[in-house]
């Protein structure tokens, strides 16, 4: 049997199998708010808990270690622009929230901020930290929605600077009842 399969390069397999949404995540370090990109992103189980790639390359990543907390939030395709630019510039020597308009809005569980543009905001404290991984196990502490928000398809980053946007939603819940843990 003939394929038009081509041999690709091992180092790019990642960018065959993508992972969540692309999120902004929050950090205050005790002085001030910051916002950084990230692209890699999962969800570990049925429940409120997710692991993000991030390592000490990102300014906000020693807050994370020391405050243990963060917001996950998520934009929408319309504001790919601002999560691009949030990602290629460091929150070292520039106030992202500022320089990106973007608005904080001050959580109940912890001091990183909430974004009020982004479709959902989860409040997560740190539960570890795999460095041999660069990966940030998170635990959702609470979750909000903005359902008031126009545009609600997200951006899924393919890892070589091309994004995919979600599409319309199948609806399969009559198929999947009772067949997943917990049910649906």
């Amino acid at each position: 049997m003939e394929t038009d399969m081509k041999t690709l390069p091992l180092g790019r397999a990642f960018t065959l199998i993508e992972p969540g949404p692309l999120v902004l995540v929050t950090t205050n370090d005790g002085r001030k708010d910051n916002v950084m990109t990230i692209t890699w992103t999962m969800v570990t189980g049925f429940s409120a808990s997710f692991a993000i790639t991030t390592g000490p390359w990102n300014h906000s990543y020693a807050a994370l270690q020391e405050t243990r907390e963060c917001v996950i939030a998520v934009p929408t395709v319309d504001m790919i622009d601002i999560a691009i630019g949030v990602g290629t510039c460091s929150g070292r020597d520039t106030d992202k929230f500022d320089k990106f308009g973007l608005t904080p809005v001050k959580a109940r569980h912890v001091r990183a901020p909430l974004i009020s543009q982004c479709l959902a905001n989860i409040e997560c404290r740190v539960v570890d930290i795999i460095d041999r991984h660069s990966i940030v196990m998170l635990e959702g502490i609470a979750a909000y929605f903005d359902s008031s928000r126009k545009e609600k398809r997200t951006i899924h980053a393919v890892g070589d600077g091309t994004f995919i946007v979600d599409g319309r939603r199948l609806d399969r819940k009559d198929m999947m009842r009772d067949k997943l843990p917990g049910g649906l």
